[in-house]
């Protein structure tokens, strides 16, 4: 790619007129304000961590308990994922589900537990045959008109139609005929199922930020007569005890914002801290990944400045230099800057040198280097599209989307992601991202086109952006919708892929691909109606204060 990048940059001499009009781009200021810098007092207590801990024992030991039949035991390890705890009981819930797996007879069930089976071994990588939901069809074919009535037994099943993979034709027919009837359905029923079928149509379990969903079943869970108390309290506690440990690395992140004062020196970038922090913990906000989000959480700042450098104000003689200090790795080219330049320069290069001092202890060192050339590769993506707009060259949809893949980002963040691991990231982890496999490429399908279709659909965008929508409308000759249907149709085939590579024998730890997924989910989550990052949307405040404001009630 870098060797493409260089040929096609040197292939003609640009100038641009330094006093030229400069790329106009007004984003809103933070809408936090202080509000971070500081965390709650209200730290948890001895008694409650005493409790927690109490807890935890009983619900591991509930978990791989006998109980009457293999419904019981799936929907409990259920409401374990789906209450945020489930990374309290890796091995417990893997275990458990193996011996399901194995010893099952799938014949006997009803639609209910065969689609709750297969959406959680699935989730966990047993691959297991889209051919049980064959029992639910009629003679013509289709799904049986009895099944109508069951509406548990539907909503399990449009969740487990999320977890298909390609050529599996009867979880695509189970996406429309579940999603229709749970929508006739919805008005009549009763809480609390009413508002998990409502909450389903609008976010699938598969697609959901882990952390947002298990914040909202917290608040339904308990309204089920079947709940678990110990399950549920333990849950409350452990959400309370995260969202402390969130906040408090929250703060330590603003006051290095406020120290760079990017606010006031570079005024045409956004200010998003809080909001890439949400990203990032999206990403993993399991605990023992503080190291990871703090590293993370800085890159995604640093990107931002440097994606609104080249998109939001340079002018392309300044990103000539700028791409080669980049590509150069080295302080002393900051003396080719202008002066607005040196500032996110030099923090790049900072934020890199302390992921290296504090990785350095455990002879990882390596693992920047592969963030460092991802990073690169991404600012030489980022002056061809500059080229391409100072030359007003329309290229073709093939020749864009070649080069809007690397832009989005979403390859470098993945690489990044594994740098603030631990043990469980290797070697061969980097080699294989770095070669961009099915996986990489599919989650990068997925924000690249769903950014395009929010972008294009919502109008955030500057006139003189090239659009990857426009491109093909004019290619192809169509309209805009017809457009938006064609992506959406990759975004789709793209999670096909996602869902895929999480079988086993996988290629990386599930640990590490949990990582790609939830990138893709984040994604999913703030993009679905427009872009929820730069314009900080419902969805994105909304899970902010729900995840790093309000605490649970105990």
């Amino acid at each position: 790619m870098a060797k493409q990048v260089s040929q096609l940059l040197s292939s003609s001499p640009l100038t641009s007129n330094k006093d030229e009009m400069r790329p106009k781009a007004d984003f809103q200021p933070s809408i936090w304000g202080d509000l971070f810098f500081t965390f709650p007092d209200n730290d948890i207590d001895a008694e409650t961590e005493q409790r927690h801990q109490q807890l935890e024992g009983g619900v591991g030991k509930m978990i791989v308990a006998p109980m009457a039949n293999s419904t019981q035991n799936l929907t409990f390890i259920d409401s374990v994922q789906r209450l945020g705890v489930r990374y309290r009981f890796t091995k417990e819930i893997e275990d458990e589900l193996e011996n399901i797996y194995h010893n099952n007879n799938d014949a006997e069930n009803d639609l209910y537990t065969t689609s709750l089976r297969f959406r959680l071994l699935q989730e966990h990588g047993f691959n297991v045959s889209c051919e049980v939901f064959n029992k639910f069809k009629d003679e013509q074919g289709d799904f049986k008109s009895s099944l109508t009535s069951d509406v548990r037994g539907l909503l399990e099943l449009y969740g487990a139609s999320y977890l298909r993979v390609h050529g599996e034709d009867i979880l695509d027919e189970a996406i429309s005929f579940t999603t229709d009837h749970l929508t006739l359905a919805v008005a009549a029923l009763d809480y609390p199922l009413s508002e998990h079928v409502s909450h389903a149509l609008k976010q699938s379990i598969r697609r959901g930020l882990p952390r947002i969903e298990a914040r909202h079943y917290l608040s339904v869970y308990q309204d089920i007569e079947s709940h678990n108390t110990a399950l549920l309290e333990f849950a409350k506690i452990d959400f309370n005890m995260l969202q402390l440990l969130h906040r408090k690395e929250l703060s330590e992140i603003c006051r290095w914002w406020k120290d760079l004062d990017f606010q006031r020196k570079l005024p045409y970038a956004r200010d998003r801290v809080v909001e890439g922090y949400f990203w990032i913990m999206g990403v993993y906000f399991e605990p023992q990944y503080s190291l990871g989000r703090k590293i993370l959480t800085k890159v995604i700042a640093m990107t931002s400045i440097i994606d609104d450098t080249y998109d939001s104000y340079a002018t392309y003689d300044e990103l000539v230099p700028y791409t080669n200090a980049i590509e150069r790795w080295d302080i002393k080219c900051i003396k080719q800057l202008p002066e607005y330049m040196k500032l996110s320069y030099k923090a790049l290069l900072d934020v890199f040198e302390e992921m290296e001092q504090l990785v350095a202890m455990d002879g990882r060192q390596y693992r920047v280097e592969y963030a460092k050339n991802a990073m690169i590769q991404l600012a030489q993506s980022y002056l061809l599209e500059a080229k391409w707009t100072l030359q007003n060259y329309k290229p073709s949809f093939e020749e864009f989307k070649a080069n809007a893949l690397p832009t989005c980002g979403y390859a470098m963040l993945a690489i990044t992601t594994f740098v603030g691991m631990g043990d469980i990231v290797t070697p061969k982890t980097f080699t294989l991202a770095a070669n961009d496999p099915k996986i990489i490429q599919a989650f990068t399908i997925i924000c690249r086109f769903m950014d395009d279709v929010a972008e294009h659909n919502f109008n955030h965008r500057r006139e003189d952006d090239c659009s990857a929508i426009e491109c093909y409308m004019e290619e192809y000759g169509v309209i805009a919708q017809e457009a938006y249907a064609v992506f959406n149709k990759h975004v789709e085939s793209a999670w096909n892929d996602v869902n895929e590579g999480f079988l086993k024998p996988t290629e990386m730890p599930t640990e590490v691909l949990n990582r790609i997924l939830n990138l893709a989910r984040v994604m999913n989550v703030l993009y679905k109606e427009g872009d929820g990052y730069t314009y900080v949307g419902k969805a994105t405040k909304g899970g902010i204060s729900s995840l790093l404001i309000e605490p649970i009630t105990l």
